[in-house]
């Protein structure tokens, strides 16, 4: 099966992409943003919007044809249970397959200050009417906050015997979560506690096959709330009975 981007009809090919150039927004700057779009294979670019965002700088909204046709067929991919479970029925699989609750470890680590997604996941009140892990009985969750070193993770994890260790990591300049993200799994790896401890990053530009090349045991993106990670947990720990 042959799928194409839609735009107005079916494999029309339309496209929106958005970018900024380093330039003062004027006649030159916009014709500069079309050859940009032009040189990314796009059909008849068109600026649908254009403003300045700061001194030499111009934002673009382009709208146009892209050539590109995939083939579903020759896609391979690495998919995370689809079912999402829900927080009764996670709390009963724990009542049932545990003796003790599971510890949760969770945190936004290395420079990173953003707690939004992480809070989403673990606080009490959650988020978008859905109840984070600490709501859940029979896990013990531990939220540590904002840019806490991989070192200091690991402390944690240790001395409170985790279970599962769940990382937010927002995009940054120049690749530094990645960085960051591999580091911990070899600072894991040193310590001997990778293969004792369920470990899962989320974030706004994270997938499951990304989290799995940095040696992840699953990743989540946007849209994913506490009950998707918790039937990630529930699914994989090793049972107690």
């Amino acid at each position: 099966m042959i799928v194409k981007p839609y735009g107005d009809t079916l494999n029309d090919g339309f496209v929106q992409i958005s970018f900024t150039l380093p330039l003062p927004l004027d006649e030159k700057a916009k014709a500069a943003a079309l050859q940009v779009a032009l040189q990314m294979e796009c059909v008849d670019p068109q600026i649908v919007h254009a403003e300045t965002i700061g001194e030499n700088f111009s934002f673009f909204v382009i709208y146009c044809k892209a050539k590109a046709a995939v083939s579903l067929d020759s896609l391979k991919v690495i998919e995370k249970p689809s079912h999402r479970l829900s927080q009764a029925e996670i709390e009963t699989h724990l009542k049932n397959h545990f003796d003790r609750d599971l510890v949760v470890i969770g945190a936004s680590t290395g420079t990173d200050a953003h707690t939004v997604g992480i809070d989403a996941i673990m606080n009490m009140k959650g988020y978008d009417g859905h109840f984070g892990l600490e709501r859940y009985a029979g896990i013990r969750a531990l939220n540590l906050g904002s840019q806490i070193p991989n070192e200091t993770l690991i402390q944690t994890a240790r001395e409170e015997k985790a279970d599962v260790i769940l990382v937010s990591q927002t995009v940054t300049q120049k690749d530094v979560h990645l960085k960051n993200l591999i580091e911990l799994v070899e600072l894991l790896e040193i310590e001997k506690l990778r293969n004792q401890i369920l470990l899962i990053v989320g974030g706004a530009r994270i997938t499951h096959s990304l989290a799995k090349e940095l040696g992840y045991d699953a990743g989540f993106g946007p849209g994913t709330y506490a009950e998707d990670v918790a039937t990630f947990i529930v699914q994989n720990l090793k049972v107690d009975k």
